[in-house]
Formats: C-alpha cells, structure tokens, sequence
C-alpha cells in the first residue's frame, strides 16, 4: 500500500506536469471505486485549470478550478502522467486530458482508491476532518504523543497508525521507527515515558523524511508519479526481514500480528 512518502513522491512528481494545464477533457472508464466516482465529474471538470499539488495524510489535494481533485490510491492506485493517445489498459480507470498532449491517468487493480470533487475554497470532506496532524509538523512531536497516550493500554504501535492522532505513519514506517527508537512495537503506548517519545517522534520524521528524499518504498506495483520507482526499500532495517540478523545485535529479527498487520522487531534491541 503507497505510504507518505510514496503519495509525496506522486505528488512531487505530477505538480510541474499539471499545474497550469487545462482539462480538455475526462475519460471515466470505470467509476465503482471504493466510493462510487460522480459520472458527472467530466462535464464539471471540463475546461478548469490545474493550480497547485498538495497533500494532506494519503490524500492527493490537486488544485482544480476554484476547488479541488481529491484522490486517495487506496491499496495499489497510482498517478501519473502519459501521452494522450497511449492506449488505456484492463485497470485505467480514469484520464484526465491536458492541453498539453498528455493525460494524468488514475489506475487502480483493487479498485479500492477514491477520487472526489471538492467545489471550492479549502478543502473540507468528512475523510479529512478527522485526520490529526501531519506527522513532519511541528505539531507533532514526543510531547504531542506522550499526551495522547496518557491512560491508553493499547500497543505503541497501534496508536502510532491512528490516523485521528497522527497521519501517514503506515505500517513500513511504524516498523522502521519503533526499531530506531528501541520501542517494542507491542507495548502498551500508556506505560511509555516523555524522552522514549521524544525519540520516538524524531525517528518517526527521521525515517519518513529519508524515504520521501529517495522517493518512496517500492512495493508490488507502485511507481512513483514521475515514472521513477522508489529505492528506500534496500535501507528498511527490519521491515520485511523476519529471521535476518538484527543491524545491530546480529540476533534474529521477531515476526508478530500486531493489529492484523506484520510486526518486525529485536526482542534483544526493543524494550
């Protein structure tokens, strides 16, 4: 599933392409996504220009007119850009047509993205009213999760991928850096300490701002929206390598179910 850094990347990789373009047109080839896409999206979307590319959590907020394109890539959605006359295969969903000869085109296998019109003015849909703060802010920090963790016996982990207290920290990066902050993932988030969660916090920007600056994790079949892969899965530390000496104690990485999602830690290293 494409993670902060990996919309970031789309993000960064789609802007100097569509801003300042107009849509000719839209093609809607296929509008069951996981919220049915508005079959009257082409006839108000025809004619506006695209401004600026921003992003809020796993959101895509694209300037669109006087409002904004709203596009989530759900488990295995992408963006990018193409030729206008390049052929759509089985899983385009959706092309946006440019005056320039080139399309921005929504493909989505799973089909469980969502892509919605938002009129005008600041961005506000009920997906993103409850989203907490973005966690490269200045919002967030230890103090900010030591706070909200007061009294909770839930695992460290879980809160850390509540997307009400903090966005964008999916389950890669939450791995990542509960690792580099010797946390075990498992521990109840109410029975840690202010410092662990100062740490916490800046590996949680540190490992999210190294992926967005190497452009994202490559995983299954998610290319970034320039067309260039991600290359931050060859330094993950301990994602995906269950049974791997730790990096640091060389003792075998643990593999657990922790909420449904795979859990990777050093029983040695995290405490």
């Amino acid at each position: 599933m494409p993670e902060l850094p990996e919309v970031e990347t789309v993000r960064r990789g789609v802007e100097p392409h569509i801003s300042g373009r107009r849509v000719l047109s839209m093609s809607l080839r296929e509008p069951r996504l996981r919220w049915p896409v508005d079959e009257d999206l082409p006839r108000l979307l025809k004619g506006k220009q695209f401004g600026a590319a921003k992003r809020r959590g796993k959101y895509l907020l694209l300037e669109l007119g006087e409002g904004h394109l709203m596009v989530h890539l759900g488990m295995s959605g992408r963006l990018y850009l193409v030729k206008a006359d390049q052929p759509a295969a089985v899983h385009d969903h959706i092309d946006w047509y440019l005056d320039n000869g080139h399309a921005l085109r929504y493909s989505d296998p799973r089909r469980f993205g969502s892509v919605f019109y938002l009129p005008a003015g600041e961005p506000r849909h009920k997906l993103l009213d409850s989203l907490g703060p973005e966690p490269l802010s200045d919002e967030f920090d230890g103090d900010f999760l030591y706070q909200r963790s007061r009294g909770r016996k839930s695992a460290v982990k879980t809160l850390l991928m509540d997307s009400h207290l903090v966005v964008g920290v999916g389950n890669i990066y939450a791995n990542e850096a509960l690792f580099m902050s010797g946390i075990l993932p498992s521990r109840a988030a109410g029975r840690i300490g202010l410092q662990r969660y100062r740490d916490l916090a800046a590996a949680v920007k540190q490992v999210l701002q190294k992926a967005i600056a190497q452009g994202g994790t490559t995983l299954r079949d998610f290319v970034g929206g320039d067309g260039k892969p991600g290359y931050f899965a060859q330094e993950l530390q301990v994602y995906g390598k269950a049974g791997k000496p730790c990096p640091q104690c060389k003792a075998p990485l643990t593999e657990s179910r922790l909420g449904q999602r795979s859990t990777v830690f050093c029983r040695g290293c995290q405490r």
